[in-house]
């Protein structure tokens, strides 16, 4: 009990000082562009009155220095009284729906940096039940799945989510749908979208080794379903596994990618974009520094870079980025993928521009005129008139997910596939 308190009250004071720190970094880049503004204006006027400008931009910058002086001197109390902050014993924002969503938020935007910090409210990679982590031990893998099965399919989310996400509109996850029809066990990982995806991928690997091994239940079969950014972990681990001879990586018959920017995203490089155009001038320069501090997940999603080596030693904040190494899939398994569009048709205008809001129609596939990742054409398909976020819980989808995954029926003898 006294372990589940500290973590809870570790994360509201964590939440509490990074507020507080935010709060200081957006105050300290208005002043920084007030400042080139004001430098701006009282120039161009002191080019035309000369000293008599002297005065009151005397007057201006003491009022204004001293104002950013006294916010900075309250937010240095207010974090000194939040440290101090008396234990809770109500339960940790990581546990609840909402809670688990403002931090899926911060570790897609900052996770990295909060790793480095050493932060509670950075997430580490694990299983989750009820809300809360499972351990990877056989006693407390059989008390969080009673009725564990030999198929495992294990879901990762995309970028800024957590395993909630599955449940989008309230309906029953395509796993619940998949134990009930098909026998499946499903098992929901909640990770740091914030780390680089190659990271998450070895991350994935040594949890999916202990998963297989410490399973209630002799494991025949691995199903490894990712939405979004959870695609490329899935391939990064599947990578890292098969380099480090895994045996979970022979039990995998089937990856699925729902709307998986395997090519890069467009709204990556827009940031990465608008963060170096920004830079060029010293007014709009603390929006290029905010934008700057984007994560190295979100960073990633470039390319879709799924190996440390993509990371190298270049300046990430370069305006061209070099083309990045392209795994093959994982042999031995089918891949399947799902792409979808705003319009219902993938080749109208706004489905091959827009394609599902954040991912295009040939990023989701793999494959266009320069990059082909290696999925066949007839193990995708496309959902039209959707957004990116359909396809977390779409029925439709789901029965094609489903009627791909499901065990193969014994053909009669004599006959052939």
């Amino acid at each position: 009990m006294a372990t589940t308190v500290t973590r809870e009250s570790d994360e509201v004071r964590a939440l509490t000082r990074l507020a507080l720190d935010e709060l200081g970094a957006a105050t300290a880049g208005i002043g920084a562009m007030h400042r080139s503004v004001a430098n701006s204006v009282f120039g161009a006027l002191g080019a035309v009155f000369g000293r008599q400008m002297t005065s009151p931009r005397m007057v201006h910058d003491a009022v204004s220095e001293s104002t950013y002086l006294s916010v900075a001197a309250l937010l240095d109390i207010a974090r000194s009284v939040s440290d101090q902050l008396p234990a809770s014993r109500a339960t940790a924002p990581s546990r609840t729906t909402r809670g688990a969503t403002v931090l899926g938020i911060l570790n897609g935007l900052i996770g990295d940096a909060l790793t480095e910090s050493e932060s509670s409210l950075a997430a580490d990679m694990s299983v989750r039940a009820k809300g809360g982590p499972v351990a990877i031990t056989t006693r407390s893998l059989a008390r969080a799945f009673p009725d564990a099965g030999d198929h495992l399919v294990v879901f990762l989310h995309g970028l800024m989510e957590t395993e909630h996400a599955w449940s989008l509109g309230g309906n029953p996850t395509y796993g619940e749908r998949l134990r009930a029809d098909i026998g499946a066990s499903p098992v929901y990982i909640r990770y740091n979208t914030g780390l680089h995806i190659s990271e998450n991928g070895r991350q994935l690997a040594d949890l999916l080794n202990g998963l297989t091994l410490l399973w209630p239940t002799p494991v025949a079969r691995v199903t490894l379903v990712g939405h979004s950014m959870g695609g490329l972990v899935i391939r990064a681990a599947c990578h890292a596994g098969t380099q480090r001879g895994d045996a979970w990586t022979g039990l995998v018959t089937e990856t699925a990618c729902l709307g998986t920017p395997h090519l890069g995203a467009p709204l990556a490089r827009g940031v990465h974009a608008a963060s170096t155009i920004l830079d060029t001038s010293p007014v709009t320069r603390p929006i290029s520094t905010l934008l700057r501090r984007r994560s190295a997940g979100v960073r990633d999603l470039f390319h879709g870079s799924l190996t440390s080596d993509d990371q190298g030693f270049l300046d990430r904040d370069r305006w061209q980025r070099p083309p990045v190494t392209d795994l093959p899939l994982l042999a031995g398994a089918r891949h399947l993928y799902v792409t979808a569009s705003l319009s219902k048709d993938p080749d109208h205008p706004l489905g091959r521009f827009i394609g599902d809001g954040l991912v295009l129609t040939p990023s989701g596939r793999g494959s266009n005129s320069r990059r082909h990742v290696g999925f066949r054409l007839d193990d995708g398909v496309h959902i039209g008139g959707a957004h990116h976020f359909t396809l977390l819980n779409d029925d439709n989808l789901y029965g094609w997910l489903r009627s791909n995954i499901a065990p193969r029926r014994a053909l009669p003898p004599g006959r052939s596939a």
